[in-house]
């Protein structure tokens, strides 16, 4: 990847070397509003690339531009939705193109291209000629937005900031707009109205720009970090918070509403939003999901190519032995401990037998081939963009079939029957939630929490989807219903002298 030189450009655009790490791709789905409700299509991975695929935006109704990298440099990349292909718009041996937009009335792009030098500046690349020039040669521009044919607002590098911009093109003018802004720029539509992050106060707005009359209004806060917004034709404002897409009109709500779920096992968060011009269709980015960045890492692993094995892993993640005995922190010491690992073990082989997946919690069980000699071990991996934990469960032989009593605790569930349900569990069995803390020590406290569930009124019903056995220890993904509602969650048992001594719940 290419070193990036200039220190502000990072928090604009990001950090190649950060995304030789951490992937992302690009997204497509199908958008409608109707009877006040917002239906997403199953979405579908258009950039389907190794590394950073980004900043996606419609050049029509069935094409999308987007950023991403090829031969360790980022270009503009144009997918047809309809024939489902995509063709390379630039190739830039000593640059690289970002934020592609359409210009309007004009077979053109504009990006902002960063040299290996670390000029920074906005371009317009014509699609008849190939030919490229700069459209604004003394301002480092981080984002933008046609406003018309003739003025670009864009956010603009000043210091340690971004400023917003509104520059002519025709009488060659600009002028500031507002300070200490975000990268967020659309246009409302129908209005003469660009949208913006205004970042002044503790917490970020989202803003209008009236760029003629200079007007700014604030319309409603962000949520969170999020900085990522975009408009519907019918005037609503989406953004995202995790998988979630949140809407607000601002001609009725006064707070952010939940309009959709994205429930896709690839979509690992969502984040830069598009609409087509006539609202067909949604683009978006998502991390890498947590299946492909844990593939990536045994395949890495196989091919004892240490550096993009490590590059698996976030800079503090934390190795472990289940359930908290700490090995080490830290991808520099993952990285020796590896080596040393691989300068002693010649040979060495790790096979996926069976996976648990629950949100960013990926459980696998490893079958481990070290010369002739073979045994096995799960391994749980906490995923956020890179791995940020891994424990290891190592097989302890024991006399007895553990599956028995933990199928036995999930027969009492489902035949409402409390005793049977607690007969498994030793009298001190220790209870812990998802953070490791502990919610419940004793079976008469567990008997106390679960009462209400066995009650006649309540319809308590647990399904085991899938099943890790290794030594003393039970791991089920279960699907729960409970009156009418729908949940899954991940139980870890630990037996000893034939009773359930601990268990683990992450949800």
């Amino acid at each position: 990847m290419k070193q990036i030189l200039n220190i502000a450009f990072v928090s604009v655009i990001c950090c190649l070397n950060s995304y030789a790490q951490q992937g992302t791709e690009v997204y497509l789905a199908s958008l409608n509003w109707s009877n006040d409700s917002l239906k997403i299509g199953t979405p579908i991975n258009i950039s389907n690339n190794e590394g950073y695929d980004n900043q996606p935006s419609f050049f029509s109704d069935d094409k999308i531009l987007f950023a991403s990298t090829r031969n360790n440099q980022t270009d503009i990349a144009l997918y047809d939705v309809n024939d489902k292909t995509t063709t390379w718009l630039s190739n830039t041996p000593n640059g690289s193109e970002y934020s592609p937009l359409k210009i309007p009335g004009r077979d053109a792009v504009s990006a902002v291209r960063l040299d290996e030098d670390g000029l920074q500046r906005l371009y317009a690349y014509d699609l008849k000629t190939g030919d490229s020039k700069v459209l604004l040669p003394d301002l480092k521009v981080g984002y933008h937005v046609w406003f018309s044919i003739d003025i670009i607002v864009c956010t603009v590098l000043i210091e340690n900031r971004m400023d917003l911009v509104v520059y002519n093109l025709k009488e060659n003018t600009h002028y500031t707009a507002q300070k200490n802004v975000g990268r967020s720029l659309h246009k409302i539509p129908d209005t003469e109205l660009i949208s913006f992050i205004a970042k002044e106060s503790e917490n970020a707005t989202n803003a209008s720009l009236n760029p003629n009359s200079k007007e700014t209004k604030i319309i409603t806060t962000l949520l969170g970090d999020s900085e990522d917004v975009c408009w519907m034709n019918n005037g609503r404002l989406l953004t995202a918070n995790e998988s979630r897409i949140l809407s607000f009109d601002p001609k009725t709500d006064t707070e952010w509403k939940l309009a959709y779920q994205i429930n896709h096992p690839d979509v690992n968060g969502v984040s830069r939003l598009a609409i087509s011009p006539k609202g067909k269709y949604l683009s978006f980015v998502s991390k890498d999901s947590q299946k492909k960045i844990v593939d990536k890492q045994v395949e890495t692993f196989n091919a004892r190519d240490l550096k993009a094995f490590a590059n698996c892993f976030s800079e503090n993640v934390l190795v472990k032995n289940y359930p908290n005995d700490i090995l080490y922190f830290g991808r520099e010491i993952l990285k020796e401990k590896y080596q040393s690992f691989y300068d002693r073990t010649p040979n060495i082989d790790v096979k996926v037998s069976s996976r648990i997946h629950l949100g960013k919690t990926i459980i696998d069980q490893e079958q481990i081939t070290i010369g002739d000699k073979q045994f096995q071990q799960v391994a749980i991996y906490e995923v956020d963009g890179l791995i940020k934990s891994m424990t290891f469960i190592k097989e302890i032989p024991i006399d007895i079939n553990p599956e028995v009593l933990v199928q036995k605790q999930l027969e009492g569930i489902n035949d409402q029957d409390i005793d049977a349900f607690l007969n498994p569990y030793t009298k001190d069995v220790i209870v812990y939630d998802t953070y490791g803390i502990i919610p419940s020590v004793g079976i008469e406290n567990m008997r106390k929490n679960y009462e209400d569930l066995f009650s006649s009124t309540a319809k308590f019903h647990c399904e085991t989807k899938n099943r890790i056995v290794i030594g003393n220890i039970v791991i089920d993904e279960n699907f729960i219903s409970l009156d009418g509602n729908f949940y899954s969650s991940i139980g870890i048992y630990e037996i000893e002298n034939n009773k359930i001594v601990k268990v683990t719940f992450l949800h």
